[in-house]
């Protein structure tokens, strides 16, 4: 398996672990009061729209050649970390 297989399957990892957190969200927020469904709900989105920034970058890393891999590369560490920063927070919110 060569370094980009590897560095995919684990950013790949990664989506599934958030997208386990985010459906132990909705399930907290289905069960939360009305009045605190709203606020959850937002944050709730605000983890899916990193989720989905996620799964984009790493689409293009999937379909980059081999040329340009290490740039895609360099960028995607950059990206993953303000994205995995700005999920935590949203999460955080619900503990």
């Amino acid at each position: 398996m060569s370094e980009r297989d590897v560095y995919v399957e684990k950013a790949k990892a990664m989506l599934d672990q958030w997208n386990a957190e985010i459906d132990k969200t909705k399930a907290k927020i289905d069960e939360a009061a009305a009045d605190s469904k709203i606020r959850y709900q937002k944050q709730l989105e605000e983890m899916r729209a990193q989720r989905d920034k996620a799964e984009a970058e790493l689409k293009e890393m999937r379909k980059a050649s081999d040329a340009a891999w290490a740039d895609m590369k360099a960028g995607f560490d950059k990206a993953w970390d303000n994205m995995s920063e700005a999920f935590d927070a949203a999460m955080a919110r619900f503990k």
